[in-house]
């Protein structure tokens, strides 16, 4: 169910309007074609061998017999492929200037340093040939401590990568100079204060379709096309030429349809190198494709964090000070984007509330025996939002102040935007008190305070719990020079090109990359309402480096308001120079012309008209276009946003459980998430109920377990647990709607947004049903045993 106060969904404009999306036909029909699903005659399959220990000395690799079985073309070991490489693989984001990055390779050499890091590899005719050889290679290792636990890896007892030193990567501090030491003020002088500490879980991004790839070379011509389910084509292929020495304009990377990914396949992989470098080396395609076990070893992990974080408030609740102190897991090795993932949440550990430049944040992270991390849903920004949510919850137990109550005396007064945070950074737009109040109603929070007092006694068999959780999410990943000054690798800006072909009809090129977010739908409604035109009339071409070459892909819910507005802005240069050439044929002032419908017409001379149709077929002939004006109706903008998007909202749910087994019931779920101006209801509703699943995911039931030898122990979906659709509640979703001021179109990201505020809320609705037996905190996830115990502990 939905309640919307979205004006915007009630006109005639398509922006709004509920469209189906363009994409699902060929997704439920079977004709969209993943990477698995290409045939590719003449291909040899590779498969990877793993080490079976977190941390090991490789003593010898015997690959002779594995070489010699039928069907086996080749099997390769980490120092055999050393040659191939230009360089390690890529991090582009060293956040210090004296970040440690061991070099990393594609294949292990003298150490593998978790369970699921490559030592060999073997190509063979078939898939099931080349992953029966791998039982063949035989692998000498010496067995190493593993170091599992984090404060344990700050210790320095065992160092992974000897060559460091340390086992600490970096060390990173956000604090205002002007304004160092007012924290601890705050924190010795204001009348409350909380010190929490929290856990952040390993959690597998488990995507429907795990990685795939393939590599066809041009042995002649020296060209690469790689094939790969992948977030990120243009990123890929720029670091794969600088990583194998490719020259870039050889190289060429293709997205066919992607299954998901959820941040997991933002990155560039071992395995995608490796065929890359292999079918170059010997002139062949080269394919893998991942199962399910191996994605939970070897495709990154998120989250994985201990938080600290201190509240100070003064007597009427008001927060005068904030101290973070984090500790993060990057696992064996630094992947492309993992250093800055904790940097992402520094900003928004302060949530929606005023804060006084009281701030003191630093994050530490560490190497560890387990699979590296990196980006998943939301990167930082759900960590950021549990601690701050999870800490007012606390502070409001510890003052007897309503949790909802204590956040409305601490809202950033909507007159106050923009507003500049203690961070220094500046929001935009934001009407909290709004979201919190439709949230509120459409949960009745007052009628379910009321039924808790009633049922909640002290020999209740089953206790209601209310959340709430509040958030802000900074995303967009932009502007480029504020990346610059966070020493990101990479800029912030999309690229959109936008041509109307002879016969009207529209073709769209853009440099995201979906991988289920709708956007062959959005993009072509956006430029639908711009052009007056039906979106079936629109075509967009995307992930495929050789037809869209310009982009920055997509993740960090940056698609719309970078790469959305790219696309309407390109859309406004095209009607510009329609505009010139239809005034030119009417002998008309451009000024004088006005476009609406799809039809260009002189004002007060509404017999005067010329429709885009027309113009284009003029601009394609070019048999009488205006001194100037060059032929054809195509226009290329590159968007460099001036500030991040910056949505938000309130969740609210309800949960009941059952003290005598521990099971977590999630009764009700309002999230209200504040989008900006929305382009298709239909799908910010898809994205927000995805995005909160995760968040209950992660608050009730997923968790990367490893024992302390460093094993994976929840490999496999037997003992991973994702959540079914009958495990979920119904969402309702509310809406607010907040235009963003930054950009034209008014928009802002969502993909994120339900994964940011669904943890928080349950786990505080979880604590808020069983405070009155004297639980003050549950670490996720919140399982029956876990909450069982946790009760059984208070009552001791």
């Amino acid at each position: 169910m939905t309640i919307t106060d979205d004006p915007s969904t009630t006109g005639t404009s398509v922006i709004g309007t509920r469209m189906l999306r363009k994409e699902d036909p060929a997704l439920l029909t079977g004709e969209a074609v993943f990477t698995n699903d290409m045939k590719v005659p003449g291909a040899l399959h590779m498969a990877v061998l793993r080490s079976p220990y977190a941390h090991a000395r490789i003593v010898s690799i015997d690959t002779g017999e594995a070489a010699s079985m039928a069907g086996v073309h080749s099997v390769f070991t980490g120092e055999q492929v050393m040659d191939l490489w230009a360089a390690p693989m890529p991090c582009a984001w060293p956040v210090t200037d004296d970040m440690l990055n061991p070099p990393h390779y594609p294949l292990a050499v003298g150490k593998a340093v978790y369970v699921g890091d490559g030592v060999a590899c073997v190509l063979a005719e078939t898939d099931a040939i080349a992953r029966d050889a791998l039982e063949a290679i035989i692998v000498e290792y010496e067995p190493l401590e593993a170091v599992i636990d984090l404060e344990e890896a700050l210790s320095d007892r065992v160092v992974i990568h000897e060559e460091l030193g340390t086992n600490a990567s970096y060390t990173w501090p956000l604090v205002i100079e002007e304004n160092e030491g007012d924290c601890e003020r705050a924190m010795q002088e204001s009348p409350h204060v909380v010190k929490e500490r929290y856990v952040q879980q390993r959690l597998i991004p488990m995507a429907m379709e795990p990685r795939a790839v393939v590599a066809m070379p041009e042995p002649f011509g020296g060209n690469m096309t790689l094939y790969s389910a992948t977030q990120v084509p243009h990123i890929l292929k720029v670091m794969t030429a600088l990583t194998l020495g490719i020259p870039e304009q050889q190289m060429r990377v293709v997205c066919p349809a992607v299954g998901g990914g959820f941040g997991s396949k933002l990155n560039v992989y071992a395995e995608e190198l490796l065929c890359v470098a292999l079918a170059r080396k010997l002139g062949k395609p080269v394919r893998w494709n991942e199962e399910r076990s191996e994605n939970a070893q070897a495709t990154c992990h998120g989250r994985a964090q201990i938080q600290e974080i201190e509240l100070a408030a003064d007597a009427d609740g008001k927060l005068t000070g904030l101290r973070v102190r984090l500790i993060g897991d990057m696992g064996g090795y630094l992947q492309l984007v993992a250093p800055g993932v904790p940097l992402l949440g520094a900003f928004l550990y302060g949530g929606v509330y005023h804060l006084p430049k009281a701030f003191d944040f630093s994050c530490t992270s560490v190497f560890t025996n387990m699979t590296p991390t990196d980006a998943y849903r939301g990167a930082g920004r759900p960590e950021a939002t549990y601690a701050i949510e999870h800490a007012m919850d606390a502070l409001a137990r510890k003052m007897g102040i309503d949790p909802l109550e204590i956040r409305r005396r601490n809202f950033i007064p909507t007159e106050s935007y923009p507003y500049e945070a203690y961070t220094g950074l500046v929001y935009d737009s934001g009407d909290h008190d709004k979201a919190a109040r439709v949230a509120e109603g459409l949960l009745d929070y007052a009628g379910l305070r009321a039924r808790q007092a009633e049922q909640n006694t002290p020999d209740a068999t089953k206790r209601l719990g209310i959340g709430v959780s509040t958030y802000f999410e900074m995303c967009g990943l932009a502007p480029s020079r504020v990346l610059a000054s966070l020493n990101y690798s990479a800029g912030g800006w999309e690229s959109a090109t936008v041509r109307v072909l002879p016969t009207s009809k529209i073709q769209v090129v853009t440099g995201t990359a979906p991988h289920g977010q709708g956007h062959e739908t959005s993009w072509s409604m956006i430029a639908a309402d711009k052009f007056g035109i039906d979106p079936a009339d629109i075509e967009v071409l995307h992930s495929d480096t050789a037809i869209a070459p310009l982009g920055l892909d997509t993740y960090g819910s940056r698609s719309l308001p970078v790469g959305g507005v790219a696309i309407g802005m390109a859309c406004d240069k095209v009607i510009d120079k329609a505009r010139q050439i239809a005034a030119h044929q009417m002998e008309a002032n451009p000024d004088d012309l006005e476009f609406t419908g799809g039809v260009f017409r002189i004002a007060g001379q509404p017999d005067k008209e010329m429709p885009l149709a027309a113009v284009a077929f003029e601009a394609f002939t070019a048999h009488d276009l205006p001194d100037g004006v060059e032929p054809n109706l195509e226009a290329q903008v590159t968007y460099d946003p001036p500030n991040f998007s910056w949505p938000f909202g309130t969740h609210m749910c309800a949960v009941e459980i059952d003290v005598e087994t521990g099971e977590v019931e999630v009764l009700q779920y309002v999230a209200v998430d504040d989008c900006g101006v929305q382009v298709n209801p239909l799908i910010v509703e898809g994205q927000v109920h995805g995005g909160v699943i995760q968040g209950l995911a992660q608050a009730l039931w997923e968790e990367a377990r490893y024992d302390s030898d460093g094993n994976l122990q929840s490999s496999t979906l037997a003992e991973y647990l994702v959540p079914a659709a009958s495990d979920v509640p119904s969402i309702t979703t509310g809406v607010s709607v907040t235009p963003s001021p930054t950009n034209p179109l008014g928009v802002k990201g969502v993909g994120e947004a339900g994964t940011i505020g669904a943890a928080p809320c349950v786990m505080n609705a979880v604590v808020d049903a069983l405070s009155g037996l004297g639980v003050t905190d549950i670490q996720m996830p919140a399982s029956p045993l876990k909450v069982w115990q946790a009760i059984q502990e208070a009552q001791q």
